[in-house]
C-alpha cells in the first residue's frame, strides 16, 4: 500500500473520533458507576483487550535486553547495559533497569514476552508500520483497522458504540472498520451541549429513509456521540474534578517543601499520561461497562539520539503503569477476564548510531499481561549476528498475536478478521 494511500485512510479514521473531543485536562479515577454498566453490564466471564500502543519504535534490545551476547555489548559500546545492570529473566536475557513492576509480574508468573515480532518486509517507516499494524495488512492496502473488522461483525445495536474505546480524542486507525467504529474518548470533562444547541445536535443523530448511506453514518455517529457521553460523562467529569483537586493540593505541597528547603523535590511529578488511561480502564472494567476492547497509547520512543535515559522514563512510565494497573485489576472480580497487549510499530536497528540512540529497525519484542495469562517467553530470540543487511529477522508474525486475543480473548474467529489463518501462540 503507498505512503499516500496509507496517509488517507489514517486521516479519514481520525474523522470519526473527532466529534469526541472534548476540553483537557487529566483523568485520575472513578466515583461513580456508568450509566450503560446499571443497564447493560458487561457479562461476567466475557474477555477483555488492552491494547497499549507505544509510538515511535521502541528498542526492543534495550528493552529485553541480552546483556550477556558479546555481539550486543560490541553494537552498542555505549549504549548497551551490563549484564549486573538488568532484572534477570533467564536465557541469558533481563529487563531494562526501570521496569521493576513488570519484572514482579514476570516473577508471579503473569508477564509473557512475545520474542522476534514482526511482519514480511519490513518497513521503516514510522507512518507505514504502524498502519501495517493497525490494519494488519502487510502486503496489500487495507482500508480498516483489524479491530474495526471485528466490530463489524459485532450485532449492529445500542451497545456499538461502547464496545470498543480509545482513550483520547482521535480514534486511532486499528478501531475503524467499513461498516462501524469504536469510540474516541477525551480525556477531560466530557459534556454534550445542553438547550436548544444540544436537542439541535441531537437531532443530527435521527435517520431518515431519506438519507443516503454516508447521511446514515454520520446520523449513528452522532447518536452514538450520546450513548458514549451517558456511559463515560460521569467517569470524566468526576475523575477531571478530582484531579483538579489533586493538582491544588500538590502546589500546596510543593509551597509548603520550597519554604521549608528551598526545591520541591517530586512536587511535580505527578501521575504519567499512560497511567491516567489505565485509571480510566480499570475504573471501566470494575463498574463492568459494557466494553469488550479498550485502546491506549504512549508516545515518545523515536530515540534517534541520547537514548539511554529518554527511553529509561518511557519505559519507567509503561512498568509502573501495567504493574499497577494489573495490580487493581487483580483485585477485582473482573482479574481472568482482563489482558492487555503492548506492541511499537517496530524496533531499532542492532547498532548504535553516532549520537549514543538508534535507528529505525524491524523485529521487537510484544508484552501480554494479565491474571490469565501464561507467563514466560515465547517464541525465539533473534541472532544478533544472523542479521538483515543490520537488522533483526522476524521470528513471530505479529498476526499470531492478533490471533490469539481474537480467538481466546474476543471469543471471535482469527481468520475472518485477519484475512487467514495464522498460529495461535501459548500465552493465553
Amino acid at each position: 500500500m503507498d505512503t499516500l494511500t496509507r496517509r488517507k485512510f489514517l486521516l479519514a479514521s481520525a474523522v470519526t473520533g473527532a466529534a469526541a473531543l472534548a476540553g483537557g485536562g487529566t483523568v485520575l479515577g472513578l466515583r461513580e458507576l456508568h450509566s450503560a454498566a446499571a443497564t447493560d453490564p458487561l457479562p461476567p466471564g466475557q474477555g477483555i483487550l488492552v491494547l497499549l500502543t507505544l509510538y515511535g519504535g521502541n528498542d526492543g534490545l534495550n528493552t529485553l535486553v541480552p546483556a550477556a551476547d558479546p555481539a550486543y555489548q560490541k553494537a552498542r559500546p555505549d549504549l548497551a547495559y551490563q549484564p549486573h545492570e538488568v532484572l534477570d529473566l533467564g536465557d541469558g536475557l533481563g529487563l531494562n533497569p526501570a521496569m521493576t513492576a513488570l519484572h514482579g509480574l514476570w516473577q508471579n508468573g503473569k508477564l509473557a514476552i512475545v520474542r522476534g515480532v514482526g511482519y514480511p518486509q519490513p518497513n521503516h517507516s514510522h507512518f507505514v508500520s504502524m498502519d501495517i499494524w493497525q490494519t494488519a495488512s502487510p502486503a496489500e492496502p487495507g482500508n480498516s483497522g483489524w479491530l474495526g473488522r471485528w466490530l463489524d461483525g459485532q450485532p449492529d445495536d445500542q451497545l456499538r458504540a461502547l464496545r470498543a474505546v480509545s482513550l483520547g480524542g482521535v480514534l486511532p486507525p486499528l478501531l475503524a472498520g467499513t461498516k462501524t467504529a469504536g469510540s474516541a474518548l477525551p480525556l477531560g470533562r466530557f459534556a454534550l451541549p445542553s438547550g436548544s444547541p444540544g436537542e439541535a445536535l441531537k437531532a443530527l443523530g435521527s435517520t431518515s429513509a431519506q438519507d443516503c448511506p454516508y447521511a446514515a453514518y454520520a446520523a449513528r455517529d452522532t447518536a452514538d456521540l450520546f450513548t458514549v457521553s451517558a456511559a463515560f460523562g460521569p467517569t470524566l467529569n468526576n475523575a477531571a474534578a478530582a484531579s483538579s483537586k489533586g493538582a491544588g493540593a500538590a502546589k500546596g505541597s510543593a509551597k509548603l517543601k520550597q519554604s521549608a528547603g528551598g526545591k520541591a523535590k517530586g512536587a511535580t511529578a505527578g501521575t504519567s499520561a499512560l497511567a491516567q488511561q489505565l485509571d480510566i480502564v480499570a475504573s471501566c472494567i470494575e463498574s463492568s461497562v459494557p466494553t469488550r476492547v479498550y485502546a491506549v497509547s504512549l508516545g515518545g520512543f523515536d530515540t534517534h539520539s541520547a537514548e539511554k535515559g529518554t527511553q529509561s522514563a518511557l519505559l519507567k512510565q509503561v512498568s509502573d503503569a501495567i504493574g499497577a494497573f494489573q495490580q487493581r485489576i487483580a483485585a477485582s472480580a473482573r482479574a481472568k477476564d482482563v489482558v492487555l497487549v503492548a506492541y511499537s510499530e517496530f524496533g531499532r536497528r542492532v547498532a548504535a548510531n553516532a549520537n549514543d540512540g538508534t535507528d529505525h529497525g524491524t523485529a521487537g519484542p510484544v508484552f501480554v499481561a494479565g491474571e490469565s495469562v501464561h507467563g514466560g517467553f515465547i517464541g525465539q530470540q533473534p541472532s544478533l549476528s544472523d542479521l538483515d543487511n543490520g537488522d533483526l529477522k522476524f521470528h513471530t508474525d505479529f498476526r499470531s498475536v492478533y490471533a490469539t486475543v481474537l480467538q481466546r480473548v474476543l471469543g471471535a474467529d482469527p481468520a475472518s478478521v485477519l484475512g487467514g489463518s495464522f498460529p495461535a501462540l501459548s500465552f493465553v
